[in-house]
């Protein structure tokens, strides 16, 4: 494997590692007690509904990178998963959690 992929599973583990952090921080905070006073509580309500939909897109993210890290181990990675052609250097290095090359993409509205 040359220099540049292992660069970019380096940033792929880095990635999950900050955001697995993300998720459990959030997490925890979501499961804390709800403050006693209704409005502290309302306000409460509202910073964590926006804690879940950052949450949300966590979670869709950590799965493009889990994914994205079996293809370095299975040994497909940078090829693409639909028509098995690389994919570019420059879009790994934009996209390194990418699974398909920019047609592909394009095709699935990605």
């Amino acid at each position: 494997m040359n220099a540049n992929m292992d660069h970019l599973r380096e940033r792929i583990e880095l990635e999950l590692d900050k955001l697995g952090d993300r998720h459990d921080r959030i997490t925890a905070h979501l499961r804390a007690a709800a403050p006693a006073d209704w409005e502290e509580a309302a306000v409460e309500r509202e910073n964590d509904e926006v804690l879940e939909a950052l949450d949300e897109g966590g979670k869709r993210r950590l799965t493009l990178l889990r994914a994205a890290l079996g293809r370095f181990h299975d040994g497909s990675y940078g090829r693409c998963v639909e028509c098995d052609v690389d994919i570019p250097a420059a879009r790994l290095d934009a996209l390194p959690h990418t699974p398909w090359c920019v047609d592909c993409a394009e095709s699935h509205g990605a």
